[in-house]
């Protein structure tokens, strides 16, 4: 295999992850709370004797862009979202979970819960419960939950360093640090957060990659083509 052929390659496993990535970030665009991500390439140039320096790029990681996405008005009365920094604390398998998806529900034992029915938890840790039979609910800037006038829960608005997150699934995140909650939460009930993706960027930045993909094949098929070339005239000599 030739230095050209393995530099080439070595691109195009790259590329083909990053169009998973951008393919994954589209699917997303219509999904509450999802945070679009970028591949992080790097180059490394080594100088030859005598000859050209060679260049061999490479994928070295995933960047999560975590910047907000717009607010939606909903008008359910369970639906929520978070103005500026925080999250949403979810429980699952007990481990606490992050999420900016605030589209909640009540199960049968009035727990407040995601559509997956994981249980959305209060200050303390625990499961957000309301009493049966509430006709009316209302959700503080900070979180305290109001039941027909009566003050029963207040959501846990929890905060991670961005260096410590990681993809749990589910358009849910786990902290391998420390979490802490948010001294001055911004909670605004009857909106969700729609997702930071911007599918007109994503679709260019889909074709751009898909073009140097197939210019990464063009030159792997040119230099097949001249070792051929060559094998052939040798062999005829």
């Amino acid at each position: 295999m030739t230095d050209a052929i393995s530099v080439s390659l070595t691109r195009q496993s790259g590329l083909l992850q990053e169009l998973s990535v951008i393919a994954n970030n589209i699917a997303n665009a219509s999904t509450d709370g999802f945070r679009r991500e970028a591949a992080v390439f790097a180059e490394f140039v080594r100088e030859l004797p005598e000859q050209a320096s060679a260049s061999m790029g490479s994928l070295r990681g995933h960047y999560t862009d975590l910047s907000t996405g717009t607010m939606r008005k909903t008008g359910g009365a369970l639906d929520l979202a978070i103005e500026g920094a925080g999250w949403f604390g979810v429980g699952r398998d007990g481990d606490v979970l992050l999420t900016r998806a605030g589209h909640f529900m009540l199960d049968n034992e009035g727990n407040l819960v995601t559509p997956m029915g994981d249980p959305v938890l209060d200050e303390g840790g625990a499961p957000v419960t309301l009493p049966p039979n509430t006709s009316e609910i209302s959700v503080g800037p900070d979180g305290t939950i109001t039941a027909d006038g009566f003050g029963v829960a207040q959501i846990g608005v929890l905060s991670a360093e961005a260096e410590d997150l990681v993809r749990a699934g589910d358009n849910l995140w786990r902290t391998t640090g420390a979490l802490r909650f948010e001294d001055t939460p911004r909670v605004r009930q009857g909106f969700l957060e729609s997702s930071n993706v911007s599918p007109v960027e994503e679709m260019a930045r889909l074709i751009e990659t898909q073009r140097l993909y197939e210019a990464g094949a063009a030159l792997q098929t040119d230099e097949h083509e001249r070792i051929q070339a060559l094998i052939e005239a040798l062999g005829r000599n």
